[in-house]
């Protein structure tokens, strides 16, 4: 295994929508586990192919420690994921992205989603979920279609953020 590069705002591949996976092989497996171990790396919960310059609907999970700090790591895999129903309930979670680094907000969403994929090995699966795990999977599968949690916040949020990130990519180094 071995780890990836996470791209950041400002960069423009964050905002293309990733294309399907059509055959799931060994090197397709190979790449699930180097983007587990960026994600662990990192250190995050989720992480989108995109995430590491490739347009390919990919996600990697896992929620484990978020829900319980002495639980052992729950790796996930969803290829091709796809929400199906997504609840009225709603809540709010602070979120953060790798490639948004060191900054948290707000993001109200669906409570419970249902989401179809196929796993590591190329299975159809659903999977219902809610708490951590759909805010998690709800901001991946944005990820996938080009979208970022700072577009769930106000516009001037938004464009604050932006422009802060445009900034230090400009000068080349963090506007701490």
């Amino acid at each position: 295994m071995s780890k990836l590069d996470i791209i950041t705002l400002p960069d423009r591949l964050l905002r293309t929508v990733s294309t399907p996976v059509e055959r799931i092989d060994d090197d397709l497996r190979r790449f699930l586990d180097d983007m587990l171990e960026t994600m662990y790396g990192a250190p995050g919960i989720g992480l989108a192919a995109v995430q590491v310059g490739v347009l390919r609907r990919i996600v990697t999970v896992d929620v484990a420690k978020r829900e319980d700090e002495d639980a052992p790591p729950n790796p996930m895999f969803f290829i091709n994921p796809e929400i199906l129903w997504s609840s009225d309930e709603r809540d709010t979670h602070e979120e953060g992205c790798l490639s948004i680094p060191d900054y948290y907000s707000e993001v109200e969403r669906p409570a419970s989603i249902r989401i179809r994929y196929l796993d590591r090995d190329g299975k159809p699966q659903e999977l219902s979920a809610d708490s951590i795990l759909a805010v998690c999977l709800q901001h991946e599968i944005d990820h996938l279609n080009g979208t970022l949690f700072i577009d769930h916040l106000s516009k001037l949020k938004r464009d604050m953020v932006i422009k802060r990130f445009t900034k230090q990519a400009r000068i080349g180094k963090p506007d701490l």
